[in-house]
């Protein structure tokens, strides 16, 4: 698989993406969509959500070598720490709305903490899973990011 994205990306690369509301006196109500009308610039092919996860925990921590990602806290709170491997201080990044989400392209090595109660945190991802195109460990993500450097 290509590391192309790692020796490329930035964390000025991610960036947050208001999705549309649509309210009423029942509740309100946002929408992604596949196409055109898509606010995040890929097709979704596959959607999950992490919860019940203690305020002290620490979740993620990996890069994607072609999966693009948008993490959106659908209840609650917690802050998503980017590091691109450049060697600059991570870009913290606190996601506290339903209808804003954090765009992370591949190459990026994400880490969620600081987790309010009763937070859900929602990823819409562009591929479908496959192992082999996550970066766990965080010495191989500094190898391929170490043209940055």
């Amino acid at each position: 698989m290509s590391t192309d994205f790692h020796a490329k990306s930035s964390t000025q690369d991610c960036r947050l993406i208001e999705l549309e509301r649509f309210g009423s006196l029942e509740g309100t109500l946002s929408v992604v969509e596949n196409g055109a009308a898509s606010p995040l610039g890929y097709d979704v092919s596959r959607v999950f959500y992490i919860f019940d996860t203690p305020a002290e925990a620490s979740r993620g921590g990996h890069s994607h070598l072609m999966d693009y990602q948008t993490l959106v806290a659908l209840s609650g709170s917690f802050d998503v720490l980017l590091d691109d491997g450049s060697g600059s201080e991570p870009r913290r990044v606190c996601l506290n709305r339903p209808n804003l989400g954090l765009l992370i392209p591949p190459g990026i090595w994400r880490t969620m903490e600081n987790f309010s109660a009763g937070s859900v945190c929602m990823a819409l991802a562009k591929n479908p899973y496959d192992e082999a195109e996550y970066v766990r460990d965080y010495d191989e993500f500094l190898r391929l990011t170490a043209s940055k450097r």
